[in-house]
């Protein structure tokens, strides 16, 4: 009878062989660190991201109704939408907050640049020295002393359904917002409930770049709607990000074509399909991919924070 044979995982193993496993041990154990504190570091970045007033953002929205339906004659409805509620707003990376629909027949029928104007000089009027108002191409934005701003979108109720100002020409267009959050809730659903932390995180790393670089906030969760159809990688938002930017990189070099009625306001403002703005913004998106893929690989903190900071190069 001899002894008991065990002998574990060092028997027969030479000096070399030890030594390359104690470093991979050591390896593993880094790995493990590491991804804790990358958690820990997306998790403030997202908790930042959170830190919103949305409160604040009603009543403001509040007082803008109250300031146009005087002048107008007629009553307004908000549509409290766009980044807030679908819970991917970001500061720095602002989008529409809310749709205006308007219940005027006058301004219905009139382009919607002129309607445009209008809701932008009864704000003026209206709201005064408390806040600055201007107009754009498809909105009018408010912005505020404390810095805050808020979008509106001139709307108007058809029987076809809403209808705002089109992106390529100076008419309307129909578009369906629940449809766009129904496809954006369902392929987070699919994901764990982690793609609107991840586009959360997208959108801050994005909100660092120059203005000119910086892509719409809904064109990111477009991206991000086609980016992860039928992901089978880990579902964490450490994991998930990184593959954003690798895949939008690629996705955003031709226009965005979807069934959701918001394919015409997505990404119009890029051009056709191998357009220089695409080519540059997917020089950009790529150039994030590999910081963040350098940054894991690296298992560099400081790297993954300075992501998230301004850069202005």
């Amino acid at each position: 009878m001899g002894g008991g044979g065990g002998g574990g995982p060092f028997v027969n193993r030479t000096p070399e062989q030890l030594r390359q496993q104690v470093r991979e041990t050591e390896d593993q154990t880094a790995v493990k660190v590491f991804e804790t504190e990358l958690g820990g570091l997306l998790s403030e970045l997202l908790a930042s991201a959170n830190s919103r007033d949305v409160e604040k953002v009603r009543d403001r929205l509040d007082d803008i109704k109250d300031a146009l339906e005087g002048p107008l004659e007629t009553t307004v409805d908000s549509l409290f939408g766009g980044s807030v509620a679908k819970h991917t707003y970001v500061d720095g990376l602002s989008d529409v907050d809310s749709l205006l629909v308007l219940n005027d027949p006058d301004l219905q029928n009139s382009k919607p640049s002129e309607a445009i104007k209008s809701v932008a000089d009864i704000l003026s009027s209206e709201l005064g020295g408390g806040a600055k108002v201007s107009s754009g191409k498809l909105a009018v934005t408010v912005t505020y002393p404390d810095g805050q701003e808020i979008q509106l979108l001139p709307a108007f109720k058809t029987a076809e359904g809403l209808k705002v100002p089109s992106f390529m020409r100076d008419g309307w267009s129909g578009i369906s917002p629940e449809k766009f959050q129904a496809a954006l809730t369902a392929r987070n659903e699919q994901c764990g409930g982690k793609l609107v932390p991840t586009i959360k995180l997208a959108k801050a790393a994005i909100g660092t770049l120059p203005v000119q670089q910086r892509l719409s906030g809904y064109h990111v969760e477009s991206l991000a709607i086609a980016a992860f159809r039928d992901y089978d990688g880990p579902k964490t938002t450490a994991a998930m990000l990184p593959v954003f930017f690798e895949r939008a990189r690629e996705l955003v070099t031709s226009p965005i074509r979807d069934s959701t009625g918001q394919s015409v306001h997505v990404d119009s403002y890029l051009g056709d399909a191998g357009s220089p703005e695409r080519a540059a913004a997917a020089h950009v998106l790529g150039r994030i991919a590999k910081r963040m893929r350098n940054a894991s690989a690296h298992m560099s903190r400081d790297q993954w924070e300075a992501l998230f900071s301004t850069n202005d190069n």
